[in-house]
């Protein structure tokens, strides 16, 4: 488990992180979300002991980084996929970090084949693709055996079979009992991988709750709706005080809940052949949440007519 309370980091005038308090439990993989700038390194590296925060402090398992023995065995960490020497090789670099907390040799080949870089093992890491640096970064994180998991952009130069590969992987962990914390950009992979959320702008929480709860809060919920008797079924919901709108042979309804929209079909003798609740995306949710919190706007539409405007000739 990771604690963090009243988190606070300065450098110089530059408030990096406010008072910042949150806590990730075991059993789940949680997403660390904020817009560019908001934080989330900062609160990383003080997580990790790499920085000391200005107040407050954040524990792992009731301690603090710097108080843990071994701390490899505890908790593991990809921060940066190129930390690496280029001249080590891939098997060479996982054995000093294995020496250095006491984890058996054996350990170096195991996390080798968990991620699918034996047959590469002996080569230089300088030469590896940003995917393959992801993976020897997975695998120093796993060394340890850790009960405690953080990633930041895991699936950074990852193909979709890599993408799908970490997902599946990161839920494994979290079914084992692990607590599993990830930092990323790529909301829409954060949506199939996160069950909870820690959302966090220009340093402060903005939200902690589940990513369903994350995503009702900011975005409407809908019921798309097929029947073969469409317009008696659109006259029985607009008496019920519905908003109706159609869609390709369907109708949206806003107002109501799928159950009671099955009742008032059943009432009135109205076949469906569709009933499906429709959601909003995290991405949605992210935008309408976040939205004050970004520190940089563009101006999409000015943008888009200084692309477009003739020259002067």
């Amino acid at each position: 488990m990771i604690e963090a309370q009243g988190l606070t980091k300065r450098y110089g005038k530059t408030l990096a992180v406010d008072s910042l308090s949150f806590s990730v439990t075991s059993g789940r993989v949680t997403g660390f979300l904020g817009p560019n700038g908001a934080g989330k390194s900062t609160t990383m590296r003080m997580i990790l002991g790499l920085d000391n925060p200005t107040t407050g402090q954040v524990r792992i398992g009731g301690k603090r980084y710097h108080e843990l023995t071994h701390p490899l065995r505890t908790v593991g960490a990809l921060l940066d996929a190129k930390w690496v020497h280029p001249n080590r090789s891939a098997r060479a670099h996982l054995a000093w970090m294995a020496k250095s907390n006491k984890i058996s040799p054996k350990r170096v080949d195991e996390v080798l084949e968990i991620v699918g870089l034996t047959s590469v093992a002996s080569k230089r890491a300088g030469g590896f693709s940003l995917g393959m640096s992801q993976r020897l970064g997975i695998a120093a994180a796993l060394l340890g055996d850790p009960e405690v998991l953080l990633f930041d952009e895991p699936v950074n130069g990852l193909d979709p079979e890599g993408i799908l590969w970490i997902r599946k992987f990161m839920h494994r962990l979290a079914e084992e009992g692990r607590t599993v914390f990830v930092s990323s950009h790529l909301l829409s992979e954060m949506a199939l991988t996160a069950s909870e959320l820690v959302v966090i702008g220009k340093g402060k929480l903005i939200a902690q709750s589940s990513t369903e709860e994350f995503v009702a809060r900011a975005t409407d919920s809908t019921v798309k709706v097929r029947s073969p008797q469409l317009g008696k079924l659109r006259d029985a919901l607009a008496k019920a005080s519905a908003q109706l709108a159609d869609s390709d042979g369907a109708l949206i309804v806003s107002g109501l809940d799928s159950a009671k929209i099955g009742e008032i079909a059943m009432d009135n003798g109205v076949v469906l052949h569709e009933l499906s609740p429709q959601r909003g995306s995290l991405e949605e949710a992210f935008m309408q949440i976040t939205g004050d919190s970004v520190e940089y706007h563009a101006d999409l539409e000015a943008e888009a007519q200084h692309v477009t405007a003739p020259t002067a000739g």
